[in-house]
């Protein structure tokens, strides 16, 4: 049990203490990781030293006896360490959790709305900008997640009455015409079948008049599945 009056702590404030031993004539001693001046207690052999009469610490990383430790002197240092309970994370059940400033996670946030967050927004790999809420209007639309990413197909829309790719007004509201390109390439390889073209029979279509597939390209056509090119005949217009 240490000798002397005892530390007196006030709130916010915990201790580390550090014990090293003395080798024949020490004075000095450097203390792990440092402390802040005039927050620091030291020990010989138990007994509390007194600043400025028995010992010196004016750095912050070194203290100085003022009478040179013996061999074997047990010397302990008790470093003041502050901490802050205010603007922690409240403990589970907690219903509201308020953060001034950034908050930089590693890792997953799971469950629960994120408010106030946005979703990055790419066309074709270009940034669109960002949004809260994404609103896809239309039918066939499809959705594929790709790493982080979601791969969004969309099919028809709010102008030209579904087919082709939609024609807008100048200012950019859906105008009732659309149009369909007259020749297209296929350059990848693809399957279709029960995994990208319904499960059930079905037929596979396409409105563009003329399709044509790449050197080396294969286009499989899967188990009862029937695809009819030109599907709206107008390959002579």
């Amino acid at each position: 049990m240490a000798i002397g009056r005892p530390l007196n702590l006030t709130p916010n404030i915990a201790t580390k203490n550090i014990s090293v031993i003395a080798t024949a004539g020490q004075t000095l001693f450097t203390v792990n990781n440092g402390y802040r001046i005039n927050e620091i207690g030291v020990y010989r052999n138990g007994t509390r030293l007194v600043d400025g009469r028995d010992f010196t610490a004016s750095d912050g990383s070194t203290v100085t006896l003022l009478s040179a430790a013996t061999v074997g002197d047990v010397l302990e240092f008790a470093v003041f360490d502050s901490f802050n309970v205010v603007n922690t994370i409240k403990p589970s059940g907690e219903s509201t959790q308020s953060i001034s400033g950034d908050l930089t996670v590693t890792g997953t946030i799971t469950g629960g709305t994120v408010t106030g967050a946005a979703i990055g927004i790419q066309s074709a790999g270009t940034v669109v900008g960002a949004a809260k809420t994404l609103n896809f209007i239309g039918t066939g639309n499809t959705f594929a997640m790709n790493g982080s990413t979601v791969d969004i197909s969309i099919s028809g829309g709010g102008g030209g009455g579904g087919l082709g790719t939609a024609i807008a007004y100048d200012d950019d509201t859906a105008s009732p015409f659309s149009y369909i390109d007259k020749y297209v390439t296929v350059d990848q390889d693809i399957v279709l079948d029960t995994s990208n073209a319904g499960v059930n029979t079905s037929i596979i279509v396409s409105v563009i008049p003329q399709v044509t597939i790449a050197s080396g390209i294969a286009v499989t056509v899967g188990a009862g599945k029937t695809v009819v090119i030109d599907v709206l005949e107008i390959a002579d217009l």
